[in-house]
């Protein structure tokens, strides 16, 4: 259990309170962990994703005793140890055996316990130096691509995109300008066996299996990043070109651990709103109705197309219209064909 810390002075407060929970979390920082025995592949293999997770990625320089999987290891304790030290929720854990040969564990934290863990094999790899073309700034949102049925519809592999996802995706903004999206990672499966195509959701496994799952059948994860390009078109739409830029990963899936269904439901759950985010319609939306940068309500009032012709303005004494008829017949009774019924303005004598 860790201890609590209690601030000594404001700034080691500051440093606490940044480490609270959030309504909009702060981008998620993933550690690199090189196990005992890692070897030429999977050095290359963390560098390349160190360098797509730049510049929240921390590398462990020196090799861990770590085995997550094993439950009878202090590596679960080790690695809510560093979550917590280093305010990290992500962990990428390379290994490399005789049995299982260099296997990738990426590993998801949730208020400083392990949420879930999946394992899986580097079958082949490029990396960024093998292609000869511009790279992406570091820090810049990806666009993530899935092309597969099964990353809606098989277990395993919704666990793979929601890992990646949180893997890859970098601060939440609320607009991005087109030139800021410099690259994509597509994720692909190989050809889907018939076997496959009628797989169930369970999001909330109770159990792990008895027996060990065979993975065999199980497609090969094709990951492949490129760069993008905007082309003139002759309209405001760019034409878009994509230009491979690395690295290019393929990946066998292996072990896995889902996730508690209590701590999961707690992940999921979403903060209350404030009133103000209400109505600004990030909530149940108040209708016409919203809160400009100076924090004031602001709302809309809607009325119906209106005649001017009909419009009733001041009624002024010089622009009533009389009897004109009347008056110039004289019949008003001394009119003297005047508006302002036969008065006349006496001259000044002098």
């Amino acid at each position: 259990m860790l201890r609590t810390i209690k601030p000594k002075n404001a700034r080691a407060k500051r440093a606490l309170d940044a480490r609270l929970p959030k309504e909009i979390e702060d981008a998620r920082t993933a550690i690199f962990v090189k196990g005992t025995h890692t070897g030429e592949t999977l050095n290359f293999v963390m560098r390349e994703l160190m360098a797509l997770k730049r510049p929240n990625g921390i590398s462990f320089s020196k090799k861990n005793p770590i085995h997550p999987f094993d439950s009878a290891s202090t590596s679960i304790a080790s690695l809510e140890f560093w979550s917590a030290k280093n305010d990290a929720s992500l962990f990428v854990v390379g290994q490399t055996t005789k049995k299982r040969p260099h296997g990738l564990t990426f590993v998801r934290m949730f208020d400083g316990r392990v949420l879930d863990m999946m394992e899986v094999g580097v079958d082949s790899w490029k990396g960024m130096d093998d292609f000869k073309t511009p790279k992406s700034t570091p820090g810049h949102k990806p666009m993530m691509h899935f092309a597969s049925e099964l990353f809606d519809t098989h277990p395993r592999y919704i666990q793979v995109k929601s890992m990646l996802m949180d893997f890859f995706n970098g601060e939440v903004v609320d607009s991005i300008c087109l030139p800021g999206l410099e690259h994509v990672i597509s994720v692909s499966c190989a050809p889907t066996p018939s076997s496959l195509n009628n797989a169930t959701v369970n999001m909330y496994p109770n159990q792990q299996p008895s027996a060990p799952e065979d993975v065999s059948s199980l497609p090969k994860i094709h990951i492949r990043t490129y760069t993008t390009r905007l082309l003139a078109s002759g309209t405001r739409v760019p034409r878009v070109e994509l230009t491979p830029m690395g690295p290019n990963l393929d990946l066998s899936l292996r072990r896995h651990q889902a996730a508690d269904p209590e701590l999961l439901k707690l992940a999921m759950k979403r903060p209350k709103l404030k009133k103000t985010d209400i109505e600004k319609g990030l909530g149940k939306k108040r209708k016409n109705l919203e809160v400009d940068e100076m924090g004031d309500l602001r709302g809309r009032v809607h009325v119906g197309k209106q005649d001017l012709g009909k419009l009733q303005t001041r009624k002024m004494k010089g622009l009533k219209g009389g009897d004109t008829d009347g008056d110039v017949d004289g019949e008003d009774g001394g009119s003297d064909g005047f508006g302002d019924g036969g008065r006349k303005k006496k001259r000044k004598e002098t």
